[in-house]
């Protein structure tokens, strides 16, 4: 038994350095503390059977070669970072065009003469930009930066009405619209404190 695990430890070293992960990230993939894959890949313990299969089709092998002493052949080439740039480029890539749909709004509106403030336009695009980081973001990324974003969202939405209160129906004395951030922002915080909480419990419990 101490045989296998560390022949297991060995491959799974093996295996996280090839693909260029960190321990960190081979934990969340697998929802995990990043305590946990150390241990296994010291040969401290060995993965339950269950998160050994796990491991087996996350490197696409089978798990008899996953617990085999005999060398690994990896025959696909570490992607991690292209996907990661080719996920970044297509976020980019959104956000980039909610600002030239932006763009060519102001450019109509100003050489057509139809409207006057359609600057108002890039102000929007803001929010705008920060609803399509938090999709993306939720489907790829950290989704714990979305309290961040969400922040963002919701400021700069309100900003957004009160420059349209003000431009349009010249009513500046429509500022107490902000108050309406304030009590947003504590729900934020306090719900991203809960939910990080109970993700942490949830990780000791394993």
């Amino acid at each position: 038994m101490e045989e296998l695990k560390f022949v297991i430890a060995k491959n799974l070293v093996f295996l996280r350095k090839t693909y260029g992960y960190t321990q960190a990230e081979v934990a969340k993939k697998l929802d995990y503390t990043d305590k946990s894959v150390s241990k296994w890949e010291t040969g401290e313990c060995v993965p339950p059977i269950e998160i050994l299969k796990k491991l087996a089709d996350f490197y696409e092998i089978t798990l008899d070669q996953l617990v085999s002493s005999n060398p690994l052949c990896v025959t696909k080439e570490p992607t991690q970072e292209r996907v990661h740039h080719s996920k970044l480029a297509i976020s980019l890539l959104a956000i980039i065009t909610i600002w030239l749909i932006a763009t060519c709004g102001f450019s109509f509106g100003y050489l057509s003469n139809i409207y006057s403030d359609s600057w108002l336009i890039f102000i929007y695009a803001v929010p705008a930009s920060f609803i399509c980081a938090i999709v993306f973001n939720t489907i790829w990324g950290n989704k714990r930066r979305n309290y961040v974003f969400i922040s963002f969202l919701i400021w700069t939405l309100l900003a957004a009405f009160y420059l349209t209160f003000v431009v349009i129906f010249d009513k500046p004395q429509y500022w107490p619209i902000f108050f309406i951030g304030i009590p947003s922002q504590i729900i934020i915080i306090i719900w991203s404190g809960i939910k990080g909480e109970y993700h942490i419990r949830r990780k000791d419990k394993k």
